[in-house]
């Protein structure tokens, strides 16, 4: 009965000895800056910073790897938080919005056909190209709602994603999931939007779409700082140069620059 018990006592001491120096070897050694950076996060776990959740990122500013501004939840006030923590100067938060580039809703664009898919934009997408005539517009079928961390994306009674800037933390989850790009990120501060992502000819785009750019070039022509190019039919406005003046807003004949 003894020598059970040594043998068994033995047997445990030797494990637990084993398994000590065994944690020993293979421990690994854990910064402690790192708790107090995810600490100072959130804590939503959204993955818009690009890392697996909160303590992902806080493993990686430690490591040199992200900077400290890169908490898109957090902001201003978290950058500076974290900068404090490493010992750096904060640097600013570039602030990002998503914005659709589309006013194409069910009521101002044209359809090839009527979908009975599934509601999800990339099927539809699968099926010539969705059901609207225009090539690049949205579709309005919820693939930006269902992948957004913060529900900052819904589709109103025109079949339109809409974005609401005071909730959007400027992820970019909602442009990846969209199979016809028409949604991207834009400067919060910025005021003018060309509302539209059509690249085709303007006589095509006025077959398809009320409030479709059609390359006319008036806007570009009225534009006293030169922020506004025309590119493959589309014009487009450079947010450094715009003076938000308005001007390209009174011209557009299909009324799609929109200043916020």
């Amino acid at each position: 009965m003894i020598e059970a018990i040594l043998t068994i006592g033995g047997i445990g001491f030797i494990s637990s000895l084993g398994l000590g120096l065994a944690a020993k070897k293979f421990a690994v050694y854990v910064d402690p800056k790192t708790g107090a950076v995810e600490q100072a996060l959130p804590g939503v776990n959204c993955g818009a910073c690009g890392f697996t959740g909160c303590r992902g990122f806080a493993e990686a500013v430690v490591a040199g790897e992200a900077e400290t501004n890169g908490c898109l939840v957090g902001g201003e006030t978290v950058a500076l938080a974290v900068a404090q923590l490493m010992g750096v100067e904060a640097k600013p938060v570039a602030k990002l919005v998503a914005r659709l580039r589309c006013q194409g809703g069910r009521d101002k664009s044209r359809l090839k056909y009527h979908y009975l898919g599934i509601d999800d934009c990339q099927a539809a997408n699968l099926v010539a190209g969705g059901d609207k005539a225009c090539s690049f517009g949205c579709l309005g079928l919820g693939s930006c709602v269902a992948v957004c961390p913060v529900k900052a994306v819904s589709i109103n009674a025109d079949g339109l994603a809409v974005v609401d800037g005071g909730l959007c933390i400027g992820c970019g989850k909602c442009v990846a999931s969209c199979p016809k790009r028409v949604i991207q990120l834009v400067p919060q501060e910025q005021q003018v939007t060309v509302l539209c992502n059509s690249i085709d000819k303007g006589p095509l785009v006025r077959k398809q779409c009320q409030v479709g750019c059609i390359g006319c070039m008036m806007c570009k022509k009225v534009c006293p700082a030169e922020a506004v190019t025309v590119d493959k039919f589309l014009a487009r406005i450079d947010p450094q140069k715009c003076t938000t003046c308005g001007e390209c807003v009174k011209k557009c004949p299909t009324k799609c620059i929109l200043m916020k």
